[in-house]
């Protein structure tokens, strides 16, 4: 019965790792090393939820702990140091396409949104979730996850139309 219990779990976590690290990524303003901890955190409850999730969505109870846990850890002030041994080299001037610049844009802007306006942003329109879920997963009522979700999208057009890039 445990290894079951195991290979389940380990064949949820296969399939969905990317798309649930992207999104743990987009809750903490696109900082990988903090999106790794929060996954691995919600992993860690996952797996003692699973009995219990296994067969009705896993994958809502995830989202809902990275949510969370992404809000708790937003009103957190020092999150560490990040010690390097070496700088960087200064960025080479590449040939990229304007999805991928668009994209690094909306995700930096993004990160500039208060935790749970990017939550309640990220959830709406990037998981594509309805109003009610939305709600469900950030612990509130649906107007104010509406709310959340208008003032987000209207603070991310006030900010991209200021961070226009020039040409």
């Amino acid at each position: 019965m445990g290894q079951l219990r195991a290979d389940e779990f380990d064949r949820f976590v296969a399939a969905r790792w990317s798309a649930l690290l992207h999104l743990a990524r987009l809750f903490t303003g696109g900082d990988r090393h903090r999106a790794e901890d929060l996954l691995q955190e919600a992993l860690v409850k996952l797996w003692f939820a699973w009995p219990k999730v296994a067969k009705e969505a896993p994958e809502a109870y995830v989202r809902r702990v990275l949510a969370r846990a992404a809000a708790r850890s937003a009103r957190r002030r020092w999150w560490g140091e990040h010690p390097v041994d070496q700088l960087p080299d200064p960025p080479e001037v590449a040939d990229e396409t304007a999805a991928v610049d668009e994209q690094t844009r909306l995700e930096a802007v993004l990160a500039l949104l208060p935790a749970r306006q990017r939550a309640a942003v990220v959830l709406r329109y990037y998981q594509d979730l309805p109003e009610r879920d939305v709600a469900e997963v950030l612990g509130c009522p649906v107007g104010t996850a509406r709310s959340l979700t208008a003032r987000g999208v209207a603070r991310l057009r006030q900010l991209l139309a200021e961070a226009e890039p020039v040409e």
